[in-house]
């Protein structure tokens, strides 16, 4: 079992391509290397495969808060769980039920006007998360560029305490407590591990 991220750009119009893609690219290297493990095509739209799915969310946190760290934009994504029936040397080229799952969710966000949503090959599961995460994106959508930037921060120190947090973006402590709270980093943080406990019960 894998899972396959699908998303896109929003906003990335307006926006130097350099700035965001090298953000973008950022995230996406710690996943494995492209064009194998993703891949960026039609100008802002991307894709990865991950192959732990209980660290999809995660990664999804991670790519949406680094995206929002830039003024105006944001990130619109599809997690597809299932099975690759076929790796091959580029992602595009690869398929199984974590792709269609991927592509078939990625294909409604619009039209469901959502820009975080999961689907596997158990729809208790999906009808759960997705629940939970319509919930999150309340908060999430809302990230300011500073709130975005110290949960990206979080994220890749979660061994660190606040005050590390803050020497880390020139901040003190109080005001990474404030810019966390604000932002519902601990409640954002519940719903991922609620997805990989739940997750990890079904495989």
């Amino acid at each position: 079992m894998v899972c396959v991220i699908t998303g896109d750009i929003i906003n990335s119009k307006h926006h130097d391509p350099i700035i965001w893609m090298k953000a973008l690219k950022r995230e996406l290297n710690k996943a494995g290397i492209s064009p194998m493990d993703w891949e960026i095509y039609r100008g802002d739209s991307f894709q990865l495969i991950l192959k732990n799915p209980s660290d999809a969310l995660l990664y999804a946190i991670a790519i949406k808060s680094a995206l929002k760290s830039i003024k105006k934009l944001d990130v619109r994504m599809a997690i597809g769980i299932g099975v690759a029936t076929f790796s091959a040397e580029k992602i595009k080229e690869s398929n199984g039920s974590a792709f269609v799952n991927s592509g078939e969710k990625f294909e409604l966000l619009k039209q469901e006007k959502l820009n975080l949503a999961v689907k596997s090959d158990w729809p208790d599961f999906d009808r759960e998360m997705n629940l939970y995460l319509k919930l999150s994106l309340i908060a999430m959508d809302n990230w300011t560029v500073n709130a975005a930037k110290t949960i990206q921060v979080a994220i890749e120190n979660r061994e660190k305490s606040q005050v590390e947090l803050g020497e880390l973006l020139g901040i003190n402590q109080s005001a990474v407590s404030s810019r966390l709270k604000r932002a519902y980093y601990e409640e954002v943080m519940e719903v991922n591990a609620m997805f990989q406990s739940k997750l990890n019960a079904l495989k």
